[in-house]
């Protein structure tokens, strides 16, 4: 059997270039705690500060049918806070035109009307070109996932990737997001 010379030496620099490869270092996994939001009220939320404790980032508007979702979103931040968790709402404008307002009015709607006490970001795109990058980001983790409608709720876990999704007509405090969150943190 005659076997051509070029095939030999292709065989070789295969077999040449695995170990090379096998030890080359792993590139590590983008993960959410590199992103941040600018605060409603000024400042940044920086994910990076709650780096190996779970998140939960809420796309909230003002407007929506979705809006008393505040309240649950309030009670779990409440339950869950000092065991580490952090509750992020980000109004969007993005589904229906349901927070047409500034921070005045988002301040209005979240924080007086509701109550709340988690973090707000300023007002951002979760969808399209034009998508905060941590949305951009998590639509990348969990493609079919996506923000359909305001309130949908992404649950990041202790290792910075997305542990679990819930749309929007899944309340905050349904037994699926709390047991989600209390597995995050270690048994409630």
């Amino acid at each position: 059997m005659v076997t051509d010379r070029r095939s030999v030496l292709g065989l070789l620099a295969g077999l040449t270039a695995r170990p090379a490869l096998a030890q080359a270092p792993a590139m590590s996994k983008l993960t959410a705690f590199a992103f941040s939001f600018p605060a409603l009220d000024g400042g940044s939320i920086r994910l990076a500060d709650y780096a190996g404790k779970p998140i939960l980032v809420v796309n909230t508007a003002s407007l929506c049918g979705y809006t008393p979702q505040y309240a649950g979103l309030q009670d779990v931040w409440t339950r869950f806070k000092d065991r580490g968790l952090l509750l992020v709402g980000v109004p969007s404008n993005d589904f229906g035109g349901q927070e047409p307002g500034g921070a005045a009015e988002i301040d209005e709607t979240a924080h007086h009307q509701y109550g709340v006490t988690f973090p707000i970001t300023a007002k951002a795109d979760v969808k399209g070109a034009n998508a905060h990058p941590f949305y951009k980001w998590a639509a990348g983790e969990l493609p079919n996932a996506t923000p359909q409608w305001n309130f949908h709720k992404y649950l990041v876990g202790r290792d910075g990737h997305i542990a679990a999704a819930f749309p929007s007509a899944v309340e905050p405090t349904d037994t699926r997001v709390i047991t989600a969150i209390a597995k995050e943190l270690g048994s409630e």
